[in-house]
């Protein structure tokens, strides 16, 4: 008896188990084309015009166009560190745009540029601001999959280092107000480095329901598997 109730008993913790990881999966992919959806109303709608009266959300403003007027502090610029492209690592440079008003700030990011051979000598970001306009698109900093202790914290020079990009963090060192967002700078401005910047980098919505299958399908099999032997069970 022992040995027929802990099969079903095993059966019937898996199972739930199963479909739920399988929903799960069907709700994710579910989001992300909610997401992309969402994400591509906002590559295509008007460019919007930043100031500091300005929302500060970077879940509602994520991939829309600004444009904006002011002038860059280019005497107090950030590298952000570990950032690869093509196979190398380098940096991405955000440097602080001071709008119009003088209230308020953006961090715009310039592009990416890779080390230096000597990792002590940092890069020559410097050039000369005028007042301008320019535009670009919104975006989160990027993110890192483990955040070490004090990694948001730039180092004491300018240009300064830092790992992870923490707009109140930087505000602090800068002394004036940020937008919690980054603008990553259109191509076809100068005074950048290389700027291919990603739609996105989220698993596709197929992806996620290719999981679920898997996990229905595991579902399947072990029901199959549990008919087969009680049915072999009761015979004997």
């Amino acid at each position: 008896m022992p040995f027929k109730i802990i099969p079903t008993l095993v059966y019937l913790v898996l199972l739930p188990i199963l479909l739920a990881l399988g929903n799960w999966q069907l709700n994710r992919a579910e989001e992300k084309r909610q997401f992309l959806v969402l994400q591509e109303q906002q590559a295509n709608s008007e460019v919007m015009a930043l100031s500091v009266s300005s929302q500060d959300d970077v879940q509602d403003l994520r991939y829309k166009k600004v444009r904006f007027t002011g002038h860059y502090d280019v005497a107090h610029q950030f590298l952000l560190d570990n950032q690869v492209y093509a196979g190398k690592a380098g940096y991405f440079v955000l440097t602080p745009f001071v709008l119009e008003s003088g209230a308020k700030a953006v961090l715009v990011n310039r592009g990416w540029l890779p080390l230096t051979p000597n990792r002590a000598i940092l890069p020559d970001v410097k050039f000369t601001s005028i007042q301008t306009t320019i535009t670009g698109r919104i975006n989160q900093f990027p993110s890192v999959g483990i955040k070490l202790p004090e990694a948001d914290i730039p180092a004491g020079n300018w240009p300064s280092v830092v790992q992870v990009a923490d707009s109140s963090i930087l505000a602090k060192k800068l002394g004036y107000p940020l937008f919690s967002f980054q603008v990553e700078l259109d191509k076809h401005f100068p005074d950048g480095y290389t700027r291919e910047w990603q739609t996105s980098t989220l698993m596709p919505p197929e992806q996620h329901t290719a999981y679920a299958m898997q996990w229905f399908a595991l579902a399947l099999t072990l029901t199959l598997l549990f008919i087969v032997y009680s049915l072999k069970k009761s015979n004997d």
